[in-house]
């Protein structure tokens, strides 16, 4: 019998004859091994335990708490809930379910829509199954065979699946005990290793294949663990989602409304268009530090602009555009770029002027499905903090590096700490030569080496090959928010390919024109959806120096009204965001509405305060009040309501001086 070698991560190689399968090779190291074990990557692919070793290879045997073997759970729970639900409700069919981040659904066609309470009875009958520890076994099946078993089942959508599957792709079945369905698995060993930590979240209708002309499904999401902690602490994510859901605390403080009129555009109130505005400021600051100057570039241009770009070919499918009276098409800006490339182009550049760094505040409009539009994080018109560099290939390793450090800290500066950086390098569908492209990537490889080695442990980096941008490889900032989710912002691209397509040169030393590199950067990114991320992140309670309305004075009584307007007016001339409420009602429920609305603080004055020209201060989430003299609290909230760049700078100057 012939062998092959198989090689173990701690470099080990072992001989083992040739269709060995991993079920076998585990059972051969050790039997608590062989019990443990539920799946394997051979040659960096998840396979089945069952499955052969056909040639040498690279492998790693799985138990059901290694990371990799999340997504084998969540998927055979899928598979628990379908078999469930047919036990349940004979004659339902179903069609597909696949796993998602953080779980799992499966779509449905039964005539009688779920109800919320049938949840706990499916779980319950999805706890039978897997406490028969049913083994998952694979067959491959003809077209013909497969055909027939579903339509003689009356499951007429994998009969449809199946005529979709290409030819030269094996048609898997799986089966869990009598229960069977097309999958293309991997699964773990038995059902039983699935365990009890699941749970079905919530119904609703999805399309068959997302297409509004097809039959609606039912969907029913669930979520599984490979404990009860790591289920809990998901469940309490949840929980703490909800409570901060940015439209309903976008609701409660009156910062902004979305109306079927204008489907993924924002109407921002008073106080959202302050919070909108003061991060606004925040960034002019940070880029006018960093040598970057404002622009501004047209909202429409011609199409055959787009086409110049490369935009139309890779990008017009999401890109709105209108037909004027002369019959000439205008297409609303997807992106700045090209508006930028224009006004690098208009004049003479000299190679000593690299790098020009050229920052906008710019509106972009990009058709999103209605079903993905979601508040601020998903919308169709959205400002960018967008700017781009145009320089010399020989600054372009630096530059990254530099923004890098900006990106950092401005992430710091609104409390995100933990911060990975993902390279993602050239997609299929690209424009521009592979040499380009080489030269591209082989440069922001050195400088994500540079990333993590100076991150000091705060910084991870990843590389995602095949996810760069149609012009160029790019850089993604992902920031972890206060509840442990994800939330992908800034992004670094460099661009060998756009400026020569729109005849962009500069100078050089020889006097010979040239095509500069150009770096396509964002640090908030869309300003919409990094809003709605700091409402979440802040459960909006903001910091002083950024929330909408920063004071509110509060008088106890109305004999105290011209003492607590004085006090507002002291508050506006040094510079603070202050309101007064001198409604007749009582104090306790001023304080309990803008404490709702999250008003960092609360000044309060009675007749005791009024005499002795002092304050009540309440900080929003605290149940203490301190009396302070007015000129004390004013100092105090001036210097609270500092920027944190405002303040590095001042304290810079103080050290300098």
């Amino acid at each position: 019998m012939a062998e092959v070698n198989v090689r173990f991560p701690d470099g080990n190689i072992r001989p083992v004859e040739k269709g060995t399968t991993g079920r076998e090779l585990a059972a051969g190291i050790s039997k608590s091994l062989a019990k443990k074990a539920v799946a394997m990557v051979l040659d960096g692919e998840l396979v089945d335990l069952a499955d052969p070793i056909e040639k040498d290879a690279d492998i790693r045997i799985l138990t059901r708490t290694d990371d990799e073997a999340l997504e084998l759970i969540r998927h055979d729970c899928a598979h628990v809930m379908a078999e469930a639900v047919q036990e349940i409700w004979p004659g339902t069919q179903v069609t597909i379910g696949p796993v998602i981040e953080n779980g799992f659904y499966y779509d449905f066609a039964k005539n009688e829509p779920f109800q919320p309470e049938d949840l706990p009875k499916i779980e319950k009958k999805m706890a039978e199954i897997i406490a028969r520890n049913a083994p998952f076994t694979k067959e491959v099946w003809s077209r013909d065979k497969a055909k027939k078993h579903f339509a003689d089942a009356g499951e007429n959508f994998k009969v449809e699946l199946v005529d979709a599957i290409p030819e030269d792709q094996n048609l898997n079945i799986y089966k869990q005990g009598e229960w069977l369905d097309l999958c293309r698995g991997p699964h773990m060993t038995s059902t039983g290793h699935i365990g009890k930590s699941f749970k079905l979240m919530s119904v609703a209708g999805a399309y068959w294949r997302g297409d509004s002309n097809n039959p609606m499904l039912q969907r029913i999401y669930g979520t599984a663990y490979a404990d009860d902690k790591a289920l809990k602490a998901h469940l309490h994510r949840i929980e703490e989602a909800e409570k901060r859901d940015h439209r309903k605390l976008g609701r409660e403080m009156d910062l902004f409304h979305f109306q079927e009129e204008a489907p993924g555009s924002v109407f921002w109130h008073a106080k959202g268009w302050t919070l909108f505005q003061e991060l606004i400021s925040y960034m002019r600051r940070r880029q006018q530090d960093a040598g970057y100057v404002e622009v501004n570039s047209p909202d429409m241009m011609e199409k055959h602009f787009w086409e110049t770009s490369g935009h139309w070919e890779n990008y017009g499918e999401n890109m709105f555009t209108t037909v004027l009276p002369d019959e000439r098409v205008f297409c609303c800006k997807p992106m700045n770029c090209p508006g930028h490339v224009q006004i690098f182009k208009h004049g003479l550049r000299s190679y000593r002027e690299l790098p020009v760094r050229i920052a906008e505040f710019g509106k972009v409009h990009r058709y999103e499905p209605s079903g993905a539009l979601h508040g601020l994080l998903r919308v169709r018109h959205f400002t960018q903090d967008d700017a781009h560099v145009f320089l010399t290939e020989d600054q372009l390793e630096d530059e990254c590096l530099a923004i890098n450090d900006l990106m950092l800290s401005i992430y710091e500066d609104f409390g995100f700490e933990e911060v990975v950086v993902k390279l993602s390098t050239r997609p299929e569908k690209r424009m521009g030569d592979d040499a380009l492209w080489d030269r591209a990537e082989e440069v922001m490889g050195k400088v994500l080496k540079k990333i993590e080695a100076d991150g000091e442990g705060r910084v991870k980096t990843e590389i995602f090959p095949g996810e760069g941008a149609f012009y160029g490889p790019k850089f993604e900032y992902v920031l972890r928010d206060a509840i442990g989710r994800d939330w992908q912002c800034g992004t670094t691209q460099v661009d060998f390919n756009l400026p020569g397509r729109l005849g962009a040169i500069y100078i050089d030393q020889n006097s010979d024109k040239q095509t500069p590199v150009m770096i396509h950067r964002a640090m908030f990114g869309s300003l919409e959806r990094f809003t709605g991320i700091l409402i979440e992140n802040f459960s909006g309670h903001f910091p002083l120096w950024l929330a909408p309305v920063q004071v509110v004075v509060a008088p106890i009584v109305s004999d105290v009204d011209d003492y607590a307007l004085k006090v507002h007016a002291a508050l506006e001339r040094a510079g603070l965001r202050a309101e007064h409420d001198l409604r007749n009602e009582k104090i306790n429920f001023k304080v309990r509405e803008h404490s709702l609305q999250k008003v960092p603080v609360i000044l309060v004055a009675g007749k005791r305060e009024a005499e002795e020209g002092t304050v009540s201060i309440r900080r929003l989430g605290s149940k203490n009040q301190t009396v302070m003299p007015l000129d004390e609290a004013l100092a105090m909230l001036i210097d609270d309501a500092i920027p944190p760049d405002v303040r590095r700078d001042k304290l810079a100057a103080k050290e300098a001086g």
